[in-house]
């Protein structure tokens, strides 16, 4: 589990705040192309609009590139621009059908087969021209939009806040999405996380940014490009050093005269924040880098609102760390605080990111008291916990903790199917180590209704965690190819949080989950009592890397295996169905001792590690 440190830090501004600087700059145009009712065709007008008509861009000497974050919208008038995004198996592929509604009548309308691979958004949707000072094309690129990216109002009688999630889940096992663009809002269409740096030189050039054909074509946009001024200003974080500003020769070569925010532009922590990154000390991250992926925060200016769009969940690994600055992330690394590899996060705060688990949303409280009464199981729905196959698999050494090992490290999900989430209370007597454990139920009006003795909640001292976990949520088992098993995960108690959004489609899926933040979701040492939340359609993912978690495959033949997610092992949690609650995963290991590998299959049509 992470500390507040080890959080990713996720937008680099709120909808509030994008929403003002949105509606500054295009309020008049877009509320006079707003369609007339008596023409329009079904569904909503969506249009391409620029927020600035210039934008000044940095690339890094110590990290060379430009992210295009040009401040280009996406606009929904007349409606919702609504997509559910879907897939019934693994099996099968991913389906997007685009749901129209006019007051209590709802279309929907299938989007052609193929358009999209996953659930990371639109592929190809904009298209990027840019021409240097002479005229000349110097790149020409297309991104992907995520309709659920940073987003405001366009006019002040839009809707005070959007329904739809904050971002587009990139799990390789996520069953469903729900990606909109309220109505009267705009959704940012730079790519963020998924967008490569591109190399241009300071200097001054034109960029012309337009939706592609096809999804013109489909969703009935104007062929209406927009043209944006971009500066771009070279720096160098070692020529400021290590502080704030930018240094004489960027000045000198782009014309830039800002000296305040503090390597914006390069997924470093908001403006505001600058000056507290820096001088945060560093969390301990222990074998970070190693297992799942470690996600950094989309590289941006300090306006966007771009943020990381996944958390790789508990454990020693950032979840989703901000891109420090280069020279601070190498003086850390020198000195040992950021950990093996280098990857942790500055404590710059909280702020309002993604529904998938990099949004920082505060923990729920819990009763006033512990409950009374006859405990009693109502006839009223319950939680669904199902697993999903493990990912992130990697061999790891013991390194200085258990030398002359071998371990095979991964990361896990289990999430809610509903109909009702999952709420779990811990209550401490005075001087008791242990918290009493309780599963509450809920009537369709949201009234508690009853509850009953679920096991209890522990302590975990050890840094990276330091929360109350519950005890055999879930349990981990590497099979043999006859898939008995042959080695147990020693980690077997949980802090529940909302880190994944595996499937907002099922039925009561909150797109908007609280317990989100692995800081406060699981209370503190010295709390009296906890209350933990699995949502319906959000999954909880623990990374298992440190020795006494991941598998020890130091003696262990080469040869097939499988991991085994297992969830609600002893049944201790009422749920509506205890028989999907197992998931494998196949790997094949190979090697030998001290250098063993791992060959991770493809799982049906998912191929992704």
């Amino acid at each position: 589990m992470m500390t507040r440190s080890q959080q990713g830090r996720t937008n680099r501004l709120t909808r509030t705040s994008i929403a003002i600087a949105a509606a500054v700059a295009v309020t008049a145009g877009v509320v006079a192309a707003a369609p007339d009712a008596k023409t329009a065709q079904p569904g909503p007008k969506l249009s391409l609009i620029a927020a600035s008509a210039s934008v000044t861009l940095d690339s890094w000497k110590e990290d060379p590139g430009v992210y295009l974050d040009l401040g280009t919208y996406l606009t929904s008038e007349n409606g919702a621009f609504e997509l559910k995004v879907t897939r019934k198996s693994y099996k099968d592929p991913v389906v997007a059908a685009q749901i129209i509604r006019d007051g209590k009548k709802t279309q929907t309308k299938a989007l052609p087969a193929g358009l999209v691979k996953d659930f990371s958004g639109l592929p190809d949707f904009a298209q990027i021209s840019v021409i240097d000072a002479a005229g000349k094309s110097v790149l020409e690129k297309t991104e992907a939009f995520c309709p659920n990216n940073a987003s405001g109002r366009v006019r002040p009688d839009a809707p005070a806040n959007s329904k739809y999630p904050q971002s587009c889940p990139v799990n390789p096992f996520t069953l469903g999405s729900v990606w909109g663009v309220e109505n009267g809002w705009a959704a940012n269409t730079y790519a963020g996380y998924y967008s490569d740096a591109v190399q241009l030189p300071a200097g001054t050039y034109t960029a012309k940014i337009s939706v592609t054909k096809k999804y013109r074509d489909l969703f009935g946009i104007e062929d209406k490009p927009q043209s944006v001024k971009v500066t771009v200003r070279e720096r160098s974080w070692e020529g400021e050093g290590g502080g704030e500003g930018v240094s004489a020769s960027s000045e000198s070569s782009a014309g830039a005269s800002s000296k305040t925010d503090a390597h914006a532009g390069h997924g470093s922590a908001a403006s505001e924040h600058a000056g507290h990154a820096a001088a945060a000390p560093a969390a301990p991250s222990g074998h970070a880098g190693h297992g799942a992926p470690a996600r950094t925060d989309a590289p941006a200016a300090a306006t966007t609102g771009a943020g990381s769009t996944f958390n790789v969940g508990h454990g020693p690994y950032p979840p989703a760390p901000p891109a420090l600055p280069w020279a601070l992330k190498k003086q850390a690394t020198e000195k040992g605080a950021l950990g093996r590899q280098g990857f942790s996060a500055a404590a710059v705060g909280d702020r309002t990111g993604q529904t998938d688990g990099s949004r920082q949303a505060p923990g729920v409280q819990p009763n006033a008291k512990r409950p009374a009464g006859k405990a009693t199981v109502p006839d009223v729905p319950k939680p669904d916990l199902r697993s999903l196959p493990a990912y992130g698999i990697t061999v790891s050494d013991g390194y200085e903790d258990v030398p002359g090992k071998d371990y095979l490290a991964f990361s896990a999900n289990v999430w809610n199917a509903g109909p009702a989430k999952l709420v779990v209370d811990g209550f401490r007597s005075p001087g008791k180590e242990l918290m009493d454990a309780y599963q509450y139920f809920y009537d369709a009006d949201g009234k508690q209704v009853g509850y009953t003795p679920t096991g209890t909640m522990e302590w975990d001292p050890r840094p990276g965690h330091e929360h109350w976990h519950f005890t055999d949520f879930a349990s981990y088992r590497l099979l043999k190819a006859d898939q008995k098993e042959t080695v147990r995960s020693g980690k077997e108690a949980f802090c529940l949080a909302n880190t994944d959004a595996v499937d907002y489609t099922v039925k009561n899926a909150n797109w908007h989950p609280d317990n989100t933040d692995l800081s406060t979701a699981c209370g503190q040492e010295n709390s009296i009592s906890v209350r933990e939340v699995l949502d319906v359609g959000s999954g909880d993912t623990y990374t298992q890397d440190l020795p006494g978690q991941s598998f020890d495959i130091t003696d262990l033949p080469n040869g097939t295996y499988y991991i085994q997610v297992l969830a609600n092992p002893e049944n201790r949690l009422k749920e509506t169905n205890h028989d999907n609650n197992s998931a494998l995963r196949k790997v094949v290991l190979g090697g030998k001792k001290g250098a063993r590998t791992v060959k991770v299959p493809a799982h049906h049509l998912v191929d992704a590690n």
